[in-house]
């Protein structure tokens, strides 16, 4: 067995912005302290949920090193170092490690895609590169690649490949994973909405878009699954279904950045191509954030 990362909630966590679009280190200070109140078992930085795509080489260093800081080692530090350049992932994920990093988020090559092959030497190139523990991204609605079973096999062997983040959607490959490689692989949930069918699985927890808005509820999810609980969580759950699919009414992470800013947080605009939403929208995610109590 390799060493698990954490278990229970990371939250993806958001990267706020100032009006002018710069990164709002002092928000995002706050936001991290809000998280750590709230029980959060670890904070990615710089994934999907905290738009690495437009940040700046300088701002995606930045954002990693300002949280292992500030983070100070109360719940591990998981940096977003994925790149469809190989070897600018290799040297982001090195720098990370210098940093202090508790480990690594590796997402799949995305727009010029690679093949099952490529996959093998993309993510062996960078997890030789490193002494610290690499989570595997699978999230082919976003990059057009699927981590196969084979090639999970594959990469389970290597000692620094410990994880996999599944957010295909697909519970019946999430099943055979966990049935071929779990002994080798950790999974957690890449999807809020099935964080009990994959930790009753055997997954480990969930990376979390939800626990942005709501870190207490959603380590408590994964609290009781991690204490064969999965009927109470099954049931937390699904009364607060509503509440985390309305962060997805809207490409991920317009809503929950709106949802923050409904809060009272500064998390500011997300940068173009994402774009603000619609008035209606606004409304049913304010109508959500009601009805769970987190605004008035």
């Amino acid at each position: 067995m390799k060493n698990t990362i954490f278990t229970g909630a990371g939250v993806a966590i958001v990267t706020p912005m100032n009006a002018d679009g710069s990164v709002n280190y002092d928000a995002l200070g706050d936001l991290i302290e809000m998280q750590i109140a709230g029980s959060t078992d670890a904070i990615i930085i710089c994934g999907t949920t905290g738009e690495s795509s437009t940040l700046s080489d300088e701002e995606h260093r930045e954002c990693i090193r300002y949280t292992i800081e500030k983070v100070n080692k109360r719940v591990p530090v998981i940096a977003g170092t994925g790149s469809n350049d190989t070897a600018y992932a290799v040297e982001l994920s090195k720098d990370a490690e210098a940093m202090g990093a508790d480990g690594l988020l590796v997402v799949t090559p995305y727009y010029n895609k690679t093949s099952q092959r490529g996959l093998i030497a993309h993510y062996t190139a960078i997890a030789d590169a490193v002494n610290i523990p690499i989570i595997l991204y699978n999230v082919p609605s976003r990059t057009g690649v699927n981590i196969s079973i084979d090639t999970y096999k594959v990469l389970a062997e290597h000692k620094n490949i410990v994880a996999s983040k599944e957010a295909s959607g697909n519970i019946s490959a999430v099943a055979k994973l966990i049935a071929e490689c779990g002994n080798k692989l950790d999974v957690y949930s890449g999807n809020d909405d099935q964080i009990v069918p994959i930790m009753a699985l055997g997954g480990k927890g969930v990376i979390s878009v939800l626990s942005n808005i709501a870190p207490k509820l959603t380590h408590d999810i994964t609290a009781l699954c991690l204490e064969n609980n999965c009927a109470e969580a099954a049931k937390l759950a699904a009364e607060n279904l509503a509440l985390a699919n309305s962060l997805f009414i809207d490409v991920n992470p317009i809503p929950v950045k709106e949802a923050l800013n409904m809060m009272g947080k500064a998390a500011g605009p997300c940068r173009l191509p994402l774009y603000e939403m619609e008035d209606s929208k606004k409304e049913a995610l304010a109508a959500a954030l009601r009805e769970a109590g987190l605004i008035k």
